[in-house]
């Protein structure tokens, strides 16, 4: 009995650091967020969604700015304006998910989804050889079996809010990306990885499945019957086997991954960013449908962009032979 109100009481405890920690770092976001279609069904989007004010939550300056000791939050400037990254740094652990890297990682995606002047956001490491070892096992070992639950489910959904981030996003992949760490990338609309990283979801091994999203995102990424092998298995594969089996967009020499990444979060920063996002929402919410309604959602992602600021300069300077100035308007 006593052994389970110990239980009972730190499995409280975790619950209630994760939805407050949550919840002190929203508290500075008091304006409602545009542009958020997000929870709207098909044919339903905010009249105004195009004219609501831009905002910034994110950084002042270049510099990065730390959302938890293990996570940080990287705004570009000048040229690259628009283009946010968010950073793991925990060398120690090879960037594996602990309680701090849990909850800045949640902060990180709930505030790179509240700021509308991030278009496009890059995941990365800043630890050598290591984009994320997966789940903190030495944390785990002395987790009860509530706490483990809510650890999965809270990893689990800040997955979903970084796949369900309106912006196109992508997972820079040097070195490990295991279990969690490999989900995290598969929640990334495009990932580019170095040739030499080795990437895999492991868990059968440890007698559990991936729970975080990794069992649904890898089949439909891959495909049933490339999921079913490598989660069975529990096989890690490399850069170069990742390409051929369509888990990554690309494979560069290694070390070369952030680069070839800035290189395409450049090409998409220079597009219209309401497309981009009509784009993805297109994409995204259409695969559900049977073909008709999916091209329906087209028609309405499409009708939403005719009015829009961004549409007559990109028509202006086409006409005037220059690169269009888009505002996001």
């Amino acid at each position: 009995m006593a052994a389970a109100a110990v239980a009972a009481a730190r499995s409280k405890t975790l619950t209630s650091a994760l939805r407050q920690s949550t919840r002190s770092y929203r508290c500075h976001a008091t304006t409602s967020s545009p542009g958020n279609l997000r929870h709207h069904q098909l044919g339903s989007f905010p009249s105004d969604w195009q004219h609501q004010t831009r905002r910034t939550l994110i950084l002042e300056s270049a510099k990065p700015i730390p959302i938890s000791e293990s996570v940080k939050l990287n705004r570009l400037s000048d040229s690259d304006s628009g283009i946010v990254e968010v950073v793991l740094d925990r060398a120690e652990r090879k960037n594996a998910i602990g309680m701090d890297m849990l909850r800045g990682l949640q902060r990180a995606f709930e505030t790179v989804r509240e700021d509308y002047s991030a278009n496009i956001l890059m995941v990365r490491s800043s630890v050598p050889h290591a984009f994320c070892a997966g789940a903190d096992l030495k944390e785990r070992k002395k987790m009860s079996t509530s706490e483990v639950h809510y650890f999965a489910n809270t990893l689990r959904s800040t997955c979903s809010i970084l796949a369900e981030l309106e912006i196109p996003t992508l997972a820079v992949i040097e070195g490990v990306a295991l279990g969690g760490g490999f989900e995290l990338a598969l929640a990334c609309d495009l990932r580019v990885c170095g040739e030499d990283a080795t990437l895999g979801l492991p868990e059968t091994g440890l007698a559990i499945i991936p729970g975080a999203g990794g069992t649904q995102r890898l089949a439909r990424i891959a495909g049933e019957s490339v999921a079913k092998e490598l989660i069975f298995t529990g096989r890690k594969i490399t850069g170069k086997d990742a390409i051929s089996m369509g888990l990554v967009n690309h494979t560069v020499p290694t070390g070369e991954a952030h680069s070839k990444a800035l290189e395409i979060a450049r090409e998409m920063n220079q597009k219209g960013p309401l497309a981009l996002r009509m784009a993805k929402r297109a994409i995204n919410r259409g695969i559900e449908f049977d073909m008709q309604s999916a091209l329906k959602m087209e028609e309405e992602c499409y009708v939403r962009l005719l009015d829009t600021k961004d549409r007559l300069e990109g028509l202006a300077a086409f006409a005037e032979k220059r690169k269009p100035r888009y505002k996001g308007e």
